[in-house]
């Protein structure tokens, strides 16, 4: 399959309150760093890797087939004397993947909106967690003042034994939430749902399972939360591992796998942001069987479009031009996305019959 075929809408918005999940999982074809892209933010950036420093090394995300899961995994390289954080940082390092601003909307979170995250991970059964802070996720909200502080961590600390933390920021300083035995999720695959509503009177609740058997090894909820903080615009997930160089005695080259990661929008409580957006260009007729037309509520609002599939293959990429022709297309789910000087302003879901 070819790697942007994986850039998968499992399934898309059809209105409003359709849910909405994509999934990033490895396929073991290679160019690793490509599959992330095309699926949290084609075009851009969402990898943030110590490759600047480490070049020897190569790419620090890789792919390799996992025995005990009979399916391929990502690997997070960390090397305590080669890494640092992105030739930026040098007393932490850090080997994450996130969404962000540049992301298609429905991969970060907005206001009024319930969220679920899932994912499959391993740590050595040797891990070594720094006294500090040893991040292997996060949930970062942008825009404000208070957007350098994570508003959720899950962390792994040193310690008499070892700890996994929940860790929350309601403000500009974070507390632990609820903290378990780090030892039985080492050596050991879990599955994490995480489930956010994006509100000021906001919930959260999170599950860790071992995949093996099923068994719960951490769980946690609150219906009272305050997950959107002034200023915000949006909020994201990262992934991977980002960890401190205060003690690097505590800490040992790691890696840390990972075999998919889902975002799903769940509901949204308000009127969407993206719906607004998307109503500046209409596409009609829709389903359709032939010619598709462009309608703007703005003249010039796109200068260029691309059409994926649902399978995410890009099958059209043209300039601006105001009628696409689909009668070579199979039926089935197409994605359309309009650009503006490179920039996203639009999406739609369009359907052929």
């Amino acid at each position: 399959m070819n790697r942007t075929a994986l850039f998968l809408f499992l399934s898309f918005l059809v209105t409003p309150f359709t849910h909405a999940q994509v999934v990033l999982k490895a396929e073991g074809q290679g160019n690793t760093y490509d599959l992330i892209t095309n699926v949290l933010a084609p075009g851009y950036s969402p990898i943030e890797t110590p490759d600047c420093a480490h070049t020897a090394f190569g790419d620090h995300i890789d792919e390799v087939f996992d025995a005990e899961l009979q399916a391929y995994v990502f690997q997070f390289h960390l090397h305590v004397a080669e890494d640092n954080d992105r030739c930026k940082n040098f007393d932490r390092q850090r080997n994450e993947i996130k969404t962000y601003d540049k992301s298609p909307d429905n991969l970060v979170g907005t206001e009024n909106e319930i969220v679920q995250y899932k994912w499959r991970f391993k740590i050595s059964a040797d891990f070594q967690s720094s006294s500090s802070f040893t991040h292997i996720h996060q949930i970062k909200s942008v825009g404000g003042a208070l957007e350098s502080m994570p508003m959720y961590t899950l962390t792994t600390r040193k310690g008499a034994p070892d700890q996994l933390e929940l860790r929350y920021a309601e403000t500009n300083s974070q507390s632990t939430l609820k903290k378990t035995d780090l030892t039985p999720l080492k050596g050991t695959w879990v599955e994490v749902t995480e489930t956010i509503t994006y509100s000021t009177v906001g919930t959260y609740a999170i599950t860790i399972k071992k995949v093996s058997d099923n068994s719960e090894l951490f769980s946690y909820s609150n219906n009272n939360m305050i997950n959107w903080r002034p200023g915000a615009t949006i909020v994201r997930p990262k992934w991977g591992i980002y960890r401190s160089l205060n003690a690097p005695q505590d800490i040992k080259d790691e890696i840390v796998s990972f075999e998919y990661f889902s975002i799903e929008e769940l509901q949204s409580l308000s009127t969407d942001k993206s719906e607004k957006k998307n109503a500046r260009i209409k596409v009609h007729p829709n389903p359709s069987q032939g010619n598709v037309f462009f309608t703007e509520e703005l003249s010039n609002s796109f200068d260029s479009f691309s059409v994926y599939n649902s399978l995410g293959k890009q099958v059209v990429l043209k300039s601006r031009q105001k009628t696409l022709d689909t009668s070579t297309f199979n039926s089935g789910a197409y994605y359309i996305i309009f650009y503006k000087n490179h920039e996203k302003v639009a999406d739609h879901k369009l359907l052929i019959n």
